[in-house]
């Protein structure tokens, strides 16, 4: 009975694998890897609050461009990236986390999201392969790690825990544009620029009492299509 039943659930694996494959193949899906470093900036947009300097971030993980026709001109961009983000920020006296309020402190924030990117992709053909593409739309960025290394008048506390102080979701506008050019028969290039201008507030205001802080950066654009 048992090696009927793994038998059954063997013959399902394989059936349903295969079916994803030729889903993929038939609907021209185009799977990779990107690789995207970027300058992030935490924007305080109340007073009490200042950014004494951004944070270099790097994105990592799969991308996916699912064909809304058949020429494969228009898609939805997509994908699984892991990213890392941050600033400093200098907080007047009052304004902050709990136990480090009573006098003026600066924060150096260290944040890890797991990013979901879903966006309206648009691409030229060319004979040659090489073609440029833009894209508009949005992404959703989930917090995994928080951590900030804390001064505060001649104490520093560091690495100081604060994924429960951030806000649980997070997202914003993403525009982008930039070239893809073949590296042989199934091989794709990609290179371009992406700005992304969060909405969402960081910091939970009913933690750190300070107004609205959203999150922006550039990136370089990095990736493979196979």
């Amino acid at each position: 009975m048992r090696k009927g039943i793994l038998i059954i659930m063997l013959f399902s694996f394989v059936a349903t694998a295969q079916a994803q494959r030729n889903f993929i193949r038939e609907n021209r899906v185009r799977l990779g890897f990107t690789l995207t470093p970027a300058a992030v900036a935490l924007k305080p947009q109340e007073s009490g609050v200042e950014r004494n300097s951004g944070r270099a971030g790097i994105s990592f993980g799969i991308m996916a461009d699912f064909p809304l026709d058949q020429s494969g001109l228009y898609n939805i961009a997509s994908g699984l990236q892991i990213t890392t983000a941050g600033s400093k920020l200098k907080y007047d006296a009052g304004i902050g986390l709990d136990d480090y309020k009573q006098n003026p402190a600066e924060y150096n924030l260290k944040l890890t999201y797991i990013e979901i990117p879903f966006a309206l992709k648009l691409r030229t053909d060319s004979r040659d392969g090489i073609g440029f593409w833009g894209q508009f739309g949005t992404y959703l960025d989930f917090p995994v790690r928080g951590r900030a290394d804390i001064i505060s008048l001649t104490n520093t506390y560091d690495k100081v825990n604060v994924l429960r102080d951030i806000n649980p979701i997070n997202m914003g506008l993403l525009i982008g544009g930039g070239i893809e050019y073949p590296l042989g028969d199934r091989l794709t290039g990609v290179i371009g620029l992406n700005y992304q201008n969060g909405f969402v507030d960081v910091t939970r205001n009913a933690k750190w009492n300070d107004g609205k802080v959203n999150m922006n950066s550039f990136a370089l654009k990095l990736g493979l299509f196979f």
